[in-house]
């Protein structure tokens, strides 16, 4: 039976992938628990604080297969605690080394270096993706570096650009995510194992070189001091899930917008079969984009509440713990979700650029009207051109001529153009200025991108 979205047997694909539900999966939680055991007693045997072959018994015993499953839920009822009937069992199954089993560890050790362990399998993950979507999407912008179209602000056309240079400034910001990625890692790979209070007195006088040893042999870095109480790692990478969530959102929205049935420019992946409405036949609606926007308002939330982790009590405060339980393992899936489906919108997206040459004469000329102000004001003074083009425009957005009429019509203008002159600046696919060049220089940025 599954109760949340993530892993429901129908609908979980749609907020989570396989791969990295398995990187969450309750047992592999539990065999990561394990792991960290079993990595603490051979460190301590490494230094001679306890026998060697106990060692070697508690890491043979410490498989999520041998454990009583069935008895540590009954025992979790009982003592109220989420590692303690973990211990209790592990050191059953040990036998006599099971004496050993956590010595001088405290719950939280174990919990947070297992659940670093687990960031670390999803950031790979994470990653991967993302380098992935950069570099489809450097692919599109260079594709579409001269496919001209209308730029818009304040969702109304403005001046012409490429969609090659629209797609690359989702190059760039991918670009930076990656970066971020990059960044936190260092700090994201440190482990625990620092004892009750972070001061590694359980360790006694070795308990440096246990948790050294400890952490290198599961591939984790030593702390700089213990950090129970300090969540402001986690809380950074949950958040960088968010950013990354607005990214892609960013993008899927644009596919949204221009998708919409008056524009048409765009047009994620369509195949036969592909249902918009259980009513309205003839709906083709951009539905994995809009799941896009879902998903990243949803880590949008999961960055608020990490936000709430960093006040923690003193030096463990487990009410945190126990919200990063729900909290990272659900943004993480959310993240490579969105990634998954940004990669299935990239691969397959429809770019119509008949339709964005017939858009950039929806305004007759008026998409033009910077660079022809910008032509008058060699002679008329800037301030005089922008008040002639500025009526001349008006006018034409009220029905009263075109653009280009009324521009003629006005005696400053005849004196400064000829009408081939004009004609020459209301040409759309001459005033994009160094938009090629900008999608050649991320594109490079793009293609030096390590995977």
């Amino acid at each position: 039976m599954s109760s949340h979205f993530i892993d429901y047997q129908l609908f979980g694909d749609q907020f989570s992938t396989p791969e990295i539900r398995a990187v969450f999966d309750e047992r592999r939680m539990l065999q990561l628990w394990l792991d960290v055991e079993a990595a603490l007693a051979a460190a301590q045997a490494d230094l001679h604080l306890i026998p060697r072959e106990d060692a070697e018994a508690i890491a043979r015993a410490a498989r999520v297969e041998n454990l009583d499953l069935p008895a540590i839920k009954r025992d979790l009822v009982v003592t109220a605690h989420p590692l303690v009937p973990v211990v209790r069992e592990l050191a059953r199954v040990a036998g006599a080394a099971g004496r050993w089993v956590h010595w001088g560890a405290t719950t939280q050790d174990v919990i947070d270096t297992g659940m670093v362990l687990q960031l670390k399998a999803a950031h790979a993950i994470l990653r991967r993706d993302l380098v992935t979507l950069t570099r489809e999407l450097a692919v599109l912008a260079e594709k579409h570096r001269d496919t001209v179209m209308a730029g818009r602000t304040h969702a109304q056309q403005a001046l012409p650009i490429t969609f090659g240079f629209k797609v690359a400034t989702w190059v760039a910001e991918c670009l930076r995510q990656v970066e971020r990625l990059d960044e936190v890692a260092p700090r994201l790979f440190v482990g625990e194992l620092a004892g009750a209070v972070g001061t590694l007195a359980g360790f006694g006088p070795h308990g440096e070189a246990v948790q050294r040893r400890a952490l290198e042999r599961l591939g984790l870095g030593v702390p700089l001091i213990a950090w129970h109480a300090s969540r402001d790692v986690i809380t950074e990478f949950v958040t960088l899930l968010a950013l990354l969530g607005g990214t892609l959102a960013r993008i899927a929205n644009e596919v949204v917008q221009l998708q919409r049935t008056e524009i048409m420019e765009l047009e994620e992946p369509f195949a036969h079969g592909k249902v918009g409405s259980s009513t309205m036949p003839h709906k083709r609606n951009p539905a994995h984009a809009e799941r896009i926007v879902a998903i990243a308002r949803l880590l949008r939330g999961s960055a608020a509440t990490a936000l709430e982790t960093t006040v923690a009590a003193h030096e463990r405060d487990m009410s945190v713990g126990r919200a990063e339980w729900v909290l990272v393992p659900e943004a993480a899936c959310l993240a490579v979700a969105a990634l998954h489906w940004s990669l299935v919108v990239a691969r397959g997206l429809s770019v119509n650029a008949e339709r964005m040459r017939e858009n950039l004469g929806r305004l007759g000329g008026l998409l033009l009207s910077e660079a022809v102000m910008l032509r008058l004001g060699e002679t008329l003074g800037r301030n005089t051109a922008h008040d002639l083009v500025y009526e001349a425009a008006m006018a034409a957005a009220e029905g009263k001529g075109s653009f280009r009429e009324r521009l003629l019509a006005d005696p400053r203008v005849a004196a400064a153009l000829s009408a081939a002159e004009l004609d020459g600046l209301l040409e759309p696919t001459a005033y994009t200025g160094l938009a090629g060049a900008f999608v050649d220089r991320v594109v490079r940025a793009a293609k030096t991108l390590a995977s």
